[in-house]
């Protein structure tokens, strides 16, 4: 059988002379196209017989050009084997653009060949499928509903990506998490049917520096007794898109055999509705021995992450970061593209955004503006986890989380989304990565 051919993928930047990159007949046939290499433009070059001799793909302007641009080639293209020609810049990230381009999620339909890159020269390959990856992971959990990854679900799937990786696994499940300690975790997800719990990974030397990765792990949140509207509802199984995202980037860490002592921990609940649910104007007692007011049954990813950051805390690690589908009120301020990021290391918040400015894993930093921190102030309790107002919503999320964190040397607290509403470069609709090429970056050039 005849090996299918490798169709050349001719990248063109707007405005380019493309006269002098193609053939007499192709920059004719380019021209009668209005073929200018506007960005995502992709057209097929006619061959012999009426096959197509290859594409035309257009890069856009260099200034405004996303990293993963060729993201949008992959997305367009069908099944085959392709090659890049021309001005594609950084071979890695052109690849590993591609590479997310191409991602569909096909557990519930049949599946569909995915368009495949012959990695160009320069590219570093192990790189790109590290990343692709770890990208892919996240995706996935994302995008599978509740019904199919709750509670029991999702610990099956973290102890499976455990022992892939060669990780230690714990579990702190159901009533358990009260007798050693646990009391948020237990009282958001005791309503529901499957237990709650805490997954505990670790992994490396225990002389290398220590990193805990922290994550957000709802699998369905239906705000609990203040219940959420049904449009509200709707995307409500990527509630875990923190606990994806933590275990793509610790899938990084771990294949790079970056030299840190790494632990994983994922709070794992589904904030649901019964006769056990914990109510507006209760008091729990949280790990380090604060006590909360409960302002709202419907911020309850701040309080599981909450016992988790005192877990981490104890060990008294270089860098604590979690990341969290935490507020709308992150996505009124920067949309869904733009993860908040917050920082108690001025340097690391900077080098947080220029690797993600790189990788085309955007982050921007917001203030952990002190003052705020009266908004979260308590007639009964050391204080409520949300604040009395409508305003700075994500920054007072962050102060809450900022209380249980004092002995590690840097925390990063990432809002992510997790999700693109509309496709775009490296992602298509539905479920996605943020924070992973960002954080993975810094950590690779501090620990590789």
């Amino acid at each position: 059988m005849a090996k299918p051919r490798t169709l050349p993928l001719h990248c063109v930047e707007e405005g380019a002379d493309i006269s002098r990159l193609l053939s007499k007949i192709e920059a004719k046939w380019a021209a009668g196209h209005a073929f200018t290499g506007q960005r995502g433009r992709l057209l097929a070059l006619p061959g012999e017989g009426g096959a197509i001799a290859g594409y035309l793909f257009g890069m856009g302007v260099a200034e405004d050009r996303p990293a993963l641009v060729t993201g949008l080639a992959a997305a367009a293209l069908e099944p085959g084997s392709y090659r890049l020609e021309g001005n594609f810049g950084d071979p890695t990230l052109a690849a590993l653009g591609f590479r997310l381009g191409a991602y569909r999620f096909d557990r519930y339909r049949k599946p569909k060949e995915a368009p495949v890159l012959v990695d160009p020269a320069g590219a570093d390959a192990a790189e790109v499928t590290r990343l692709a990856d770890a990208a892919y992971l996240a995706r996935d959990l994302v995008n599978t509903p509740a019904n199919d990854l709750g509670p029991d679900a999702f610990e099956r799937a973290i102890r499976a990506f455990g022992t892939r990786h060669g990780m230690k696994v714990g579990a702190i499940v159901g009533d358990d998490l009260k007798e050693q300690n646990f009391p948020m975790i237990h009282a958001v997800g005791r309503a529901a049917a499957e237990a709650p719990r805490l997954m505990d990974l670790a992994w490396g030397k225990a002389g290398d520096p220590k990193v805990t990765l922290v994550g957000k792990g709802v699998t369905f949140d239906t705000g609990g007794l203040d219940i959420k509207s049904s449009s509200s509802m709707l995307l409500m199984k990527k509630d875990m898109g923190g606990a994806a995202n933590v275990l793509g980037l610790a899938h990084a860490i771990v294949d790079a055999r970056l030299k840190v002592r790494l632990r994983v921990l994922i709070p794992v609940v589904e904030n649901a509705i019964s006769a056990a649910s914990f109510r507006p104007g209760d008091v729990l007692r949280s790990r380090n021995g604060m006590t909360v007011e409960i302002g709202n049954t419907d911020a309850e990813g701040r309080l599981i992450l909450a016992d988790a950051l005192a877990l981490a805390d104890e060990e008294s690690p270089e860098l604590i970061l979690d990341m969290a589908t935490l507020t709308g009120a992150a996505r009124v301020a920067l949309g869904p593209d733009l993860p908040p990021l917050y920082a108690t290391d001025d340097a690391l918040a900077a080098a947080l955004m220029e690797a993600g400015r790189r990788s085309d894993d955007p982050l921007w930093r917001m203030p952990l503006w002190a003052p705020y921190d009266n908004l979260l102030s308590s007639r009964i309790a050391d204080v409520n986890h949300i604040s009395s107002g409508g305003f700075a919503g994500s920054i007072t999320a962050a102060l809450f989380l900022k209380r249980f964190v004092a002995n590690a040397r840097a925390w990063v607290h990432l809002d992510i989304f997790a999700w693109a509403p509309e496709a775009r470069a490296g992602r298509p609709f539905g479920g996605t990565d943020q924070g992973i090429r960002a954080a993975y970056g810094v950590l690779k050039q501090r620990y590789g």
